[in-house]
């Protein structure tokens, strides 16, 4: 239950289908000639979508988020286990598997790879998420192939397909690593909520962040409107979002 609940927020409290629901409201309002309130709602609904589909604005939120934890640029020694956290996917085999697999999953595999180089290919990399709703195929055994296809061995790849969130990848991650330390992989701004729930399962992960969208270095104050500057708003309020969830759930 907790976890449809989950992803019925994630589809509606986004910046994106709050400024829509303000514009439905403000047009409801209009067709009962209560012209003053409408007018102010659909300006308060342009604002809002102008506010987060804004780069300066939206790079900022989200960089506040990915720079919490720095960049691992070199693995500690006697790691045995890297964890690689899920993301999604498509199957669709006339595509090749970098384009089944959605950009952030590429680029956290990426990342845990170029660390299991580093440790000299002794670590284990593990892999986890389901099925999804609609595909046969699990994001485990997808991100299995890809780490194949990048030139990991077949038995260095431990695959978990059952965990749905976060949450589950860590109680997974409990079974395997035990107490030993362990590098996990994700995207720089699901890290901080990542840890929370590898930590509140005792475990002792080693943050590895990867997949920075944020850009502050080069602000672009021209570009109004926003479709890529929309989606990095959105990915803010997701984790967000998450971080409260998991303060109400005494995470």
């Amino acid at each position: 239950m907790d976890f449809i609940l989950k992803k019925f927020v994630s589809m509606f409290l986004m910046p994106l289908p709050i400024g829509v629901f303000f514009i439905v409201i403000a047009l409801v309002l209009l067709y009962r000639n209560k012209t003053k309130p409408a007018k102010l709602l659909l300006t308060w609904s342009i604002l809002w979508l102008f506010f987060f589909s804004y780069p300066p604005v939206a790079n900022t939120l989200l960089y506040n988020i990915e720079s919490n934890h720095p960049t691992l640029h070199k693995a500690p020694e006697n790691i045995k286990y890297i964890y690689v956290l899920g993301g999604g996917h498509h199957t669709d085999k006339s595509l090749p598997i970098t384009s089944q697999v959605v950009e952030a999953s590429v680029v956290r595999l990426n990342e845990g790879i170029r660390l299991y180089h580093q440790l000299h290919e002794e670590a284990r990399i593990i892999v986890s998420g389901y099925s999804g709703l609609f595909d046969p195929t699990t994001h485990a055994v997808m991100q299995e192939k890809l780490a194949l296809a990048l030139g990991v061995k077949k038995e260095k790849i431990i695959l978990r397909s059952k965990p749905r969130d976060t949450q589950e990848e860590a109680r997974a991650a409990k079974e395997l690593v035990g107490n030993e330390p362990f590098i996990l992989v994700t995207s720089a701004s699901h890290m901080t909520r990542s840890l929370k729930f590898f930590k509140s399962e005792g475990l002792d992960p080693i943050a590895a962040p990867t997949n920075h969208l944020a850009s502050i270095q080069h602000p672009n104050y021209t570009d109004f409107f926003s479709s890529n500057a929309l989606e990095k708003s959105r990915i803010v309020f997701h984790e967000v979002f998450g971080l409260i969830w998991q303060k109400l759930k005494g995470i």
